[in-house]
């Protein structure tokens, strides 16, 4: 057949590529930022946010801001016996949000009770330990042998620690939670209800904050030490030089200049949530969803967590290399040769598994 006979087959174009006719260098590696983009949406994000401090300061209320949806459980109300919890109570709720086809499961966790009692000491207990519950859930799920293609997530990828507005310094019971509690989650401190104050108080109260948390050693998010090039670096420090960020939240619509914004209305004018010029909560939104979401995931998954793992593992190591009089190892046959005992391959074979995991991971 001539070469002008024969027939011609063109080559499949996948959705959304684009055709380099004339480029014959051109390989189609950037494709694979097409083929990453239709994995995540039909899989979807999962987001699971802490938000911890004293009753009353708006933390449910912030939280349906954030998401522009009733995400917490502002509508419940508790009879007068439950007002106050006499124990740090943790609950979560769910919810499915979709926007412009981005479907993200988000999960809010509230801890009523803290800071309300006279004794708050080791009030930080529940709180830390339901943070590592996760963790372990999460672990128990990887050494699975026969475990899920997609393990679910439920560890803490954020928590939002609220600041009462007081306009003097951090009290110790804020100082000791963020102190421990950044060693195992992502902290980002607001300042809660941020227009009792004005613009002098609110810059004096973030300085003294931040100088606070550089005196006790707290990192909060974004953790310098995490920073992984220069550009990041830069964005980032504007970012530290803004945090505890002063917000003010509200679900409920006005009417101003002709525009519907969210705000509180007082006698005085109008508290726009979304304007920068009467609080940060802009800033707030950005950094949690529109450009750090991913990497308070990446830091969760590759920090936090890879953190508490290997202290499990090293823990399991040590309890089977410590305790041989617990598994016996071999036992005399009748014909004098030794047998393993079924109890001590399997212990064998979990410390073989968990080592393995250790490596692979």
């Amino acid at each position: 057949m001539s070469e002008s006979a024969k027939p011609h087959h063109p080559t499949p174009q996948g959705k959304g590529e684009k055709t380099h006719g004339s480029d014959f260098s051109y390989v189609g590696i950037d494709a694979i930022l097409e083929q990453m983009r239709r994995k995540a949406m039909k899989q979807g994000f999962e987001l699971n946010i802490m938000v911890v401090g004293q009753s009353g300061l708006g933390k449910s209320t912030l939280m349906n801001t954030l998401f522009k949806s009733k995400v917490s459980r502002k509508s419940v109300q508790p009879n007068p016996e439950e007002r106050i919890p006499k124990t740090i109570e943790i609950k979560s709720i769910s919810h499915d949000i979709e926007e412009k086809g981005v479907r993200m499961k988000l999960t809010v966790i509230d801890t009523p009770g803290f800071g309300d009692q006279i004794n708050n000491e080791n009030c930080w207990q529940p709180i830390m330990k339901f943070i590592n519950d996760q963790y372990e859930a999460y672990l128990q799920e990887e050494i699975n042998i026969n475990r899920k293609k997609r393990i679910p997530d439920s560890r803490v990828h954020c928590c939002i620690y609220f600041i009462p507005p007081t306009g003097h310094c951090l009290r110790p019971l804020d100082v000791e939670f963020m102190r421990r509690l950044s060693k195992v989650v992502n902290i980002v401190p607001v300042i809660a209800k941020a227009d009792t104050l004005t613009l002098e108080e609110r810059d004096y109260f973030k300085q003294t904050i931040r100088e606070e948390l550089r005196a006790n050693g707290i990192d909060v998010y974004p953790q310098k030490e995490f920073d992984e090039d220069a550009e990041d670096r830069l964005i980032n420090d504007k970012i530290r030089e803004m945090i505890p960020f002063a917000v003010v939240g509200s679900d409920q619509e006005y009417q101003v200049n002709g525009k519907r914004i969210l705000g509180r209305k007082t006698k005085w004018g109008t508290i726009e949530v979304e304007n920068i010029a009467h609080c940060e909560f802009a800033y707030l939104r950005d950094l949690l969803i529109r450009t750090h979401m991913q990497n308070i995931k990446d830091i969760t998954g590759s920090i936090h967590y890879e953190t508490y793992r290997v202290r499990r593992l090293n823990e399991s190591n040590a309890h089977f290399s410590t305790h041989p009089s617990d598994h016996p190892d071999v036992q005399p046959k009748a014909n004098g040769q030794p047998e393993e005992q079924p109890s001590a391959l399997q212990a064998n074979g979990v410390a073989a598994q968990l080592e393995a995991l250790s490596h692979e991971m």
